[in-house]
């Protein structure tokens, strides 16, 4: 039941950090690429290999901790879901070489990132 609690918890907070993200991104660069949710997907795409090498292989690290931040904090903040959405939307709109850039960049750099807190997990 704590598990399920600290799920709970983590989601709302990612969730409320995905917003302020979004609208942080969108206020800077504007709104003619989906710069909130490609920055949102890259930033927890770093966090999750980050956290996870870490909680996994340096530092001992509760399953509910592992829970609240990786399924409850991440599962919040990460939006793959809005990610494919505005993508379609981009395609419907006639926008293919925007949303196809977004797609290999979303991708591309999430993966990278993901390599990269994994990397550096691992140094500390």
């Amino acid at each position: 039941m704590l598990k399920l609690f600290v799920i709970f918890a983590g989601g709302g907070i990612g969730s409320v950090l995905r917003y302020a993200t979004s609208a942080l991104m969108y206020s800077i660069f504007g709104t003619d690429f989906p710069y909130g949710t490609f920055a949102v997907n890259v930033i927890g795409s770093f966090v999750i290999g980050f956290f996870l090498t870490v909680a996994g292989e340096r530092f001992l690290v509760s399953p509910e901790t592992r829970a609240f931040v990786a399924i409850g904090i991440l599962g919040g903040f990460t939006t793959f879901s809005t990610f494919t959405y505005e993508t379609l939307g981009l395609f419907k709109d006639g926008s293919f070489f925007v949303g196809g850039t977004n797609i290999i960049a979303s991708i591309t750099v999430a993966l990278f990132a993901a390599w990269l807190g994994n990397l550096i997990g691992r140094l500390i």
